[in-house]
């Protein structure tokens, strides 16, 4: 039975993010929550009572440091942590193995525990699972943590494989240890960036008493997108009635990431340190005070913060204190910027009370990753900015509403010009193609589900797909989805390339995928039903040997550019190997010559929705019945648009030679769909 009496309150049904309540020695916490540090009873430059001011519930602090200063027999005699530090919230220590890990050469580890010297006096200690639970006995905390084996994220292996059985026996020793103490204790999921290792360490501590688990061993050297990646996995063999506590992250977004991944708990040294360094968190992006730009600004922090730094200071005097290393002014920063935290976790917690978490969601991802939008730094010098941006026959292009597009140099075609790329991919392919809907039909459809991303580019279609999949992941779960298989043609790979080196730009591969695609042309969702295959080369070249899709994301350059993909050929290629399923391509194009190559090889035609300037895009289906069956009922090409054709003066493509147009024009005329006897959707 959990210390905690646990109590979820609420999912996202469009994620894996919970709220929830659970009750300690000194009070109720509500989640999710953010924890600052407070490493040796105190959080850096802050007094208990402008903790509270800012929003600040729990507290966690270190039993590696404690033990050192002032030690155990202070706090037994002092009567904990409560008293000494006069702070009356519910309290977390760590055991203190982060803090042996980071002592490589100051420590000798076994079985027994870690035994290492103090930076204090330079005394010999011993720090087992039996000393920490002590150590932490005597400081009183609400919450203990077990004593894990911290090894870096990347470690191989047979060395990540030996760090988690030893957590596992310390963990069960870290239990006879706390006997009947009304502390509650979590246990710590190791396993560095191994998905094996990460399932079997969550599924042994699970079948444990524990009143919480963590997932420990991130942050210590994986990318970003391997931590999100890893944090998801693990939370989804984590069980629901416990709090789950991601260790040691971290930013705003971090945050925002794992809550969306159903994370309960956090902590982190990032508000108070980037403070120290003159950084503010604000709604509008990361201030940095240190710039002479904030000299003579008279208004706050960020106009939609209530904290007491913004109510009482402008951004010229805390500038002034920053500039003169003034101890105030890291301390208004860290006012600042803790409130900036418990206030996104107040927003997330009423909007997963709401149920409308992923749209909270999709807006704050976009605006974490932002820096000074009212003040941005000093253009570069050409010369220096010139050449980043390019990568062979292609760079970066922003567009005047302020999104980030590749352009080709050659051709100076830009790919989605006029829309920002994932809404263009959204609206056009995921959206029009009723993807998300299409996934949830396993329990009458349970066959693999195949996309045709024909132009990766720079992987904003593929992206949409992984996203909409992944939403609807979390919101459902793996046993109510049909598997999906995403299949990518690209002869080109430097748009993406460019694309991975400024993520800032392209919110859309901030994501494990795109990387991993570019380094093996393969990439595996952890939940397995997702799968994603680059097929490197000329498109035409595979037609015939790629899974057969269900639907075709239809998106290289313009036939201008590259003509050969839009001719009548290979579309009769694609209808033929997609035949007799019936299969939709979607495409930007609403050309007249582009849908008369369509029909001609066989394909029926209809209009797609309007995309920025475009009042139309187009829609083929392989099959009649599937025109019909479409659930938003696209409008087929019908009369008027073949009365249109035949005044054209584009009614041809340009390759077309004069002996063959006779017979494309016949091949129009008589399509079944232009027939009067045709059954339309209605």
């Amino acid at each position: 039975m959990s210390r905690l009496n646990f109590t979820l309150e609420q999912e996202s049904s469009e994620s894996r993010a919970r709220a929830a309540t659970f009750h300690t020695l000194h009070g109720e916490v509500k989640t999710p929550i953010f924890m600052p540090v407070g490493t040796q009873a105190t959080v850096k430059g802050q007094t208990v009572d402008s903790l509270k001011t800012t929003g600040a519930r729990v507290l966690l602090v270190n039993t590696y440091h404690l033990l050192l200063r002032p030690g155990p027999e202070v706090f037994k005699k002092i009567g904990g942590i409560h008293c000494f530090m006069n702070w009356d919230g519910p309290v977390l220590t760590d055991s203190g193995g982060f803090q042996i890990y980071s002592l490589p050469h100051s420590r000798k580890m076994n079985e027994e525990g870690a035994r290492f010297r103090s930076y204090v006096d330079g005394k010999s200690y011993l720090l087992s699972p039996e000393s920490s639970i002590e150590m932490q006995k005597a400081i009183g905390s609400d919450i203990m943590m077990a004593l894990d084996q911290c090894i870096p994220s990347t470690a191989p292996y047979a060395q990540a494989e030996a760090a988690m059985q030893i957590t596992h026996r310390w963990a069960e020793r870290s239990l006879r240890a706390r006997d009947d103490s009304l502390q509650a204790l979590f246990g710590i999921v190791q396993g560095a960036c191994h998905h094996d290792l990460r399932k079997k360490s969550a599924a042994f501590l699970r079948d444990l008493p524990f009143d919480g688990l963590a997932i420990g061993g991130l942050a210590v050297g994986e990318t970003q997108r391997e931590r999100y990646e890893f944090t998801g996995f693990v939370t989804e063999h984590l069980p629901k009635n416990l709090p789950r506590y991601l260790m040691g992250v971290g930013t705003p977004i971090d945050i925002l990431e794992g809550v969306f991944r159903g994370v309960d708990m956090f902590d982190c040294i990032i508000p108070s340190q980037l403070a120290q360094r003159g950084v503010a968190f604000t709604s509008h992006g990361k201030l940095q005070l240190r710039r002479s730009v904030h000299k003579f600004l008279e208004q706050s922090l960020d106009a939609q913060c209530d904290c007491q730094t913004c109510k009482q200071y402008s951004r010229a005097y805390i500038h002034h204190l920053v500039k003169s290393n003034e101890i105030l002014g890291w301390h208004l920063l860290a006012i600042h910027n803790m409130s900036f935290y418990h206030r996104l976790m107040r927003e997330m917690r009423e909007s997963i009370l709401r149920d409308d978490f992923l749209s909270y969601y999709e807006k704050k991802r976009l605006e974490f990753v932002r820096a000074d939008e009212e003040n941005p730094g000093r253009p570069p010098k050409k010369a220096r900015t010139a050449q980043p941006a390019r990568l062979g026959d292609y760079e970066i292009y922003t567009s005047a509403q302020g999104f980030s597009s590749i352009r080709q140099i050659s051709s100076g075609e830009v790919m989605h010009s006029v829309n920002r790329p994932s809404d263009e991919a959204n609206k056009l392919y995921v959206e029009q193609s009723c993807l998300a809907a299409r996934l949830l039909k396993r329990a009458t459809q349970a066959e693999e589900l195949v996309i045709w991303d024909i132009g990766l580019g720079a992987a904003s279609n593929a992206m949409a797909a992984i996203h909409c999949f992944e939403n609807c992941y979390a919101g459902k779960g793996e046993n109510t989805l049909r598997p999906l298989r995403l299949v990518s043609f690209e002869c080109d790979l430097d748009p993406l390339t460019l694309a991975t080196k400024d993520p800032g730009r392209f919110p859309h591969l901030r994501h494990g995928a795109p990387f991993r695609i570019l380094e093996s042309g393969k990439w595996k969702h952890a939940s397995s039903p997702l799968q994603w295959k680059l097929l490197k080369g000329d498109f035409p070249c595979f037609i015939e040997s790629a899974p057969i899709p269900d639907l075709i994301f239809y998106d290289p350059f313009s036939s201008k550019t590259d003509t050969a993909l839009w001719t009548a050929e290979i579309f009769s290629r694609i209808l033929k190997r997609c035949l007799p399923k019936s299969a939709e391509l979607y495409t930007y194009s609403a050309s007249t010559a582009v849908r008369a190559s369509l029909l001609t090889a066989g394909f029926f035609v209809a209009q797609g929705v309007g995309i920025g300037p475009k009042s139309d895009t187009t829609i083929a289906f392989t099959t009649a019945k599937g025109a019909q069956d479409h659930p938003l009922l696209p409008r087929l090409l019908g009369q008027e648009w073949l009365t249109r054709w035949r005044r054209s003066g584009s009614k041809f493509p340009t390759t077309l030679s004069d002996e063959k147009r006779p017979h494309f024009e016949k091949l129009i005329e008589a399509h079944q769909q232009f027939s009067s006897e045709f059954r339309r959707p209605p």
